[in-house]
């Protein structure tokens, strides 16, 4: 039987307007601008929102609520949290384990986070990518380093993700930071979970 960590839309209608206050409607003709996104930071700590549609025995599944994520250089450590506020479950990621605690359950560990949210919530959050996408950053396909900025705001990464960074913090700043990010698993020449997630950042690190 299928737990999920986040209350489920309660139909398409509710979906389409979670993901539309996600993305927001603003929208500038000015020439976007070419400058990268900051050096990168081991240490960082966000808060925002998150969205994810996924397939699971056949079916599709939309999942919504919000996170806190915070990192180091060798850990790093998410909470999800529901629509209504309750933390529901807290994930640490440190060198060679992972682990995962779920309200009212005991702590699951693995090797690995990609095993463990697979087998506990029926989708993959790709912690070790995201340590970089959340700031701009990614491996792409070709094993170049990409930096994000307005103006170049589309990579295929190296593991199968197409990133999309959607909106900035403030399309005027001298140093952009990602607002939404927009990632999709597609394949590369294998057989892949179907599979989307829409992240908007509320308060980037200073």
């Amino acid at each position: 039987m299928t737990i999920s960590i986040f209350r489920r839309a309660a139909g398409a209608l509710a979906l389409a307007g979670a993901l539309a206050a996600l993305g927001g409607c603003a929208t500038t003709s000015a020439p976007r601008s070419t400058t990268a996104v900051a050096p990168y930071r081991d240490t960082l700590d966000l808060a925002g929102r998150i969205a994810i549609n996924y397939s699971r025995d056949g079916k599709q599944e939309s999942l919504s609520g919000k996170f806190t994520w915070r990192q180091t250089a060798a850990n790093t450590d998410v909470t999800l949290i529901s629509p209504t506020g309750q933390t529901v479950a807290v994930i640490n990621v440190a060198p060679g384990s992972a682990s995962l605690k779920r309200s009212g359950e005991p702590t699951r560990t693995a090797p690995d986070l990609d095993s463990l949210t697979r087998q506990t919530l029926g989708w993959t959050l790709p912690v070790s990518g995201l340590r970089d996408w959340l700031q701009g950053y990614a491996i792409a396909a070709d094993g170049s380093r990409f930096s994000a900025s307005p103006a170049s705001d589309t990579v295929v990464t190296r593991d199968g993700w197409k990133l999309d960074y959607v909106s900035w913090q403030d399309d005027a700043a001298a140093v952009p930071l990602p607002k939404r990010i927009d990632a999709t698993r597609i394949a590369l020449g294998q057989q892949v979970d179907d599979m989307s997630i829409r992240i908007v950042i509320d308060s980037p690190a200073p």
